[in-house]
């Protein structure tokens, strides 16, 4: 059996664009619709847009990244890689979990075991220099992070909601026309990277907002709310409201990418899930999303900083799993170009080309949408550099 190919090769697409376009140019139309609703509500209550968003669509965003994740990449995410993945994130459940009891030592590591994830995600996906190097830049990363751990997980927080662009801009490659995709990635950097940057420069200073608002029975005056988003000794100055209100607006548009937009535009991705996790249908994730919005609902009511605790802790599978494929995207690890593995193998590569995963009929587990069949076909497709 050959070693994969180490190459970064381009995905088949649709090849007629007068298909993809009109797709396309909808997509984006809806995804600028999303970015100013999520702009207003971050500007007008950015605390309340941050709660209410956490408690209806916190638990559901996290199994339904997930289920993308796990199915759109399983060629990275194969087991025993998963099996090892999956122990260290546990891990840093039992950390979070601790450290409202013993403070510092469980956040130190936590650190120690997030970057651990990303080591052994290196040595998995990387070889030669590739791995050595980046084993370099997670060990100096890993010193400063020990050095300042509250800015680090500050630092996580804004990091997390960023992780959609990478995603979104691997998915739109299988937009045709060149026109539609720059568009469509645009829109993306629009609300990842310029809005941001608007907000952090002070140009919207008039129009932010401290009020708890609605939910001021729940967090108080909200300065929790503000100092999980807002860098060491900024949280009472505008600068903190200026972090608090790229959250919420980053949260929000993390949301939409999430529940609304993935869900949708990939049905191929729910489909690779759902083969090799069969109980999990779509039906039975959104079920067990909103039982939970309704159980932390409650928690938060009761508790607001338990209730936060606990699902900080439980998120963190979404959070941790996704690392081992950014890397992969960003450094074309040789994961991507292998073969996905056989279905019912568990994941073990065996470097036999799994068919492709059919896609769910309309109504059934996963939602879909009217795309080419050559467009979703590929599960876990190579990577693509440049437009």
């Amino acid at each position: 059996m050959t070693a994969p190919s180490r190459s970064i090769r381009s995905v088949p697409d649709a090849s007629d664009p007068s298909v993809a376009v009109p797709r396309s140019r909808t997509i984006t139309l809806l995804v600028l619709v999303a970015v100013g609703a999520s702009l207003a509500l971050a500007l007008g209550a950015p605390i309340a847009t941050a709660v209410i968003g956490l408690i209806l669509f916190g638990i559901l965003h996290n199994l339904l990244e997930i289920r993308y994740v796990t199915g759109r990449f399983s060629g990275i995410l194969g087991r025993p890689f998963l099996d090892l993945l999956v122990a260290l994130v546990t891990g840093i459940v039992v950390c979070r979990l601790l450290s409202g009891v013993i403070g510092r030592p469980a956040q130190l590591a936590e650190i120690v075991l997030g970057y651990a994830i990303l080591a052994a995600a290196a040595r998995h996906g990387l070889d030669g220099r590739r791995r050595v190097a980046a084993w370099v830049v997670i060990g100096a990363a890993a010193a400063t992070s020990l050095a300042f751990p509250a800015y680090h997980f500050v630092v996580l927080t804004h990091l997390h909601n960023v992780v959609p662009l990478f995603f979104l801009w691997e998915w739109s490659r299988r937009i045709t026309s060149r026109r539609g995709r720059r568009a469509f990635r645009a829109a993306q950097l629009l609300w990842v990277v310029a809005i941001p940057a608007v907000i952090l420069l002070g140009l919207l200073d008039g129009s932010l907002s401290a009020d708890p608002g609605i939910v001021r029975s729940v967090v108080g005056d909200g300065q929790t709310v503000l100092a999980a988003s807002a860098p060491p000794s900024t949280a009472a100055a505008v600068l903190g409201m200026r972090f608090l209100t790229v959250f919420a607006f980053m949260q929000t548009m993390h949301y939409v990418v999430w529940v609304a937009l993935l869900p949708r535009v990939a049905p191929d991705a729910s489909a690779a899930f759902e083969t090799r996790v069969p109980w999990a249908t779509g039906p039975r994730l959104w079920a067990a999303g909103f039982v939970a919005a309704a159980l932390f609902a409650v928690l938060f009511a009761v508790d607001f900083a338990q209730g936060k605790a606990l699902y900080a802790a439980l998120a963190s599978y979404h959070a941790y799993l996704e690392l081992p494929v950014l890397l992969a995207l960003l450094v074309g690890a040789r994961s991507l170009s292998a073969p996905s593995p056989v279905a019912g193998n568990g994941g073990a590569g065996t470097g036999v080309p799994e068919p492709p995963t059919p896609l769910p009929p309309r109504g059934g587990g996963s939602l879909t949408v009217d795309l080419r069949p050559e467009a979703t076909a590929a599960v876990a497709p190579d990577i693509e550099l440049g437009p």
